[in-house]
């Protein structure tokens, strides 16, 4: 057991119940014997599931939180003195760097999206300076690779941008196996060939594909209702979706991790139409609530990016369409709902490819793995 090797988790923009920060990562090197501390913004301190929480403050805006909230992250994780230091956040970068110069500790940067088409989507940053800060972004980022001692990126596609090394490794964002033993679906479709109930789990924004979504079932003119688990980006879009969609939408809001399954289990189709952005498309391994719906046991309805059709039609698990073509999105929805022998067989392949190959235990032992060398410890 690893009880005196102290873990210091920090973040300042992820929620402090993050699933691959919480959920996954933490969890799983608590589980481990590792004492964990995750530092992230919450509303006090507490200990959960064994791991100790240390709050910050909400800042009041994105330039508070870059200036301010780094500085209170530095603060706390020095006084840990832990033997470990995992960042989550670019902006965190120095403060990472920082830690490594004054504690001589090992520091591990975990890089979940690619950044560089990240910020050329960016809408609060001016147009004439997004390329300029997308190159300037990689060359700190390559500098500062050099000072860490690992690099844990959350897929394959984020390796072009950091060199190649052996401290580079890919740690994807699978769903654990708890989801496949807690979600039973229910085959409606198999019940009732005229209705179906379609979910999205996560942040809800036009680029999301909220829109066509809710126009598709629009079209379907009552044989399917929508159920979007997550938030809005803003108010305005949402007073919006709800006015279009009327009686065939239901928005939970936010729910907790844990509550995801029960959301699961109250649908038969799982979906996800984002738009083909580049980020999006570069994204799409690492998108978790694809993964979740195939656990589930859900056949899937996805945007036609490359990789999503090749697990999709490799795993024989749901239809690929045009994301920005509502009417072909409700004719994926039309054929499941008549061909419902056969979305229940995609729903099984979909849960079978999750139990062999896409899952968070498999990852986690390259986590696991990845501690127990830098630290020479041994189970």
């Amino acid at each position: 057991m690893h009880t005196k090797r102290k873990i210091c988790i920090l973040t300042s923009v992820h929620p402090v119940f993050d699933i691959r920060v919480f959920h996954k990562q933490a969890k799983t090197l608590a589980g481990a014997g590792y004492e964990v501390i995750l530092i992230a913004q919450s509303g006090r301190d507490e200990v959960v599931d064994g791991i100790r929480i240390m709050a910050l403050p909400k800042p009041r805006n994105r330039l508070c939180r870059m200036l301010l909230t780094t500085s209170t992250v530095f603060t706390f994780a020095l006084k840990e003195r832990a033997n470990v230091y995992h960042f989550h956040d670019p902006e965190l970068l120095p403060v990472g760097l920082l830690l490594k110069a004054v504690t001589k500790r090992k520091v591990i940067y975990d890089v979940h999206e690619d950044y560089p088409k990240a910020i050329l989507a960016k809408a609060w940053i001016p147009h004439y300076l997004r390329r300029v800060a997308s190159t300037l972004f990689t060359r700190v980022v390559r500098v500062g690779f050099r000072f860490l001692d690992a690099v844990i990126a959350a897929g394959d596609d984020i390796r072009g941008n950091l060199p190649r090394s052996s401290k580079l490794v890919v740690i994807g964002n699978f769903p654990s196996l708890e989801m496949v033993g807690h979600a039973g679906v229910r085959h409606r479709l198999e019940r009732d060939r005229e209705h179906a109930v379609l979910i999205y789990v996560g942040g809800i924004s036009e680029s999301r594909g909220v829109k066509e979504m809710v126009e598709a079932v629009n079209y379907l003119e009552g044989r399917a209702r929508l159920i979007l688990v997550g938030t809005f980006s803003d108010s305005r879009l949402d007073k919006e979706i709800r006015a279009k969609a009327g009686n065939n939408l239901e928005v939970t809001g936010q729910v907790p991790y844990e509550s995801i399954p029960y959301y699961l289990e109250q649908a038969n189709i799982g979906i996800v139409c984002y738009w083909p952005d580049p980020n999006n498309i570069a994204a799409s391994w690492r998108n978790n609530k694809l993964f979740e719906y195939m656990a589930a046991g859900l056949p899937i309805i996805v945007s036609n990016f490359p990789l999503w059709k090749d697990i999709t039609e490799g795993n024989n698990c749901g239809l690929t369409v045009n994301p920005l073509d509502p009417r072909e999105i409700a004719m994926a929805v039309e054929y499941l709902i008549e061909h419902p022998d056969e979305a229940k067989k995609m729903g099984e392949n979909g849960k079978k490819a999750i139990l062999e190959k896409y899952n968070w235990e498999n990852e986690s032992k390259k986590l696991l793995t990845l501690y127990d060398g830098l630290l020479e410890a041994r189970l």
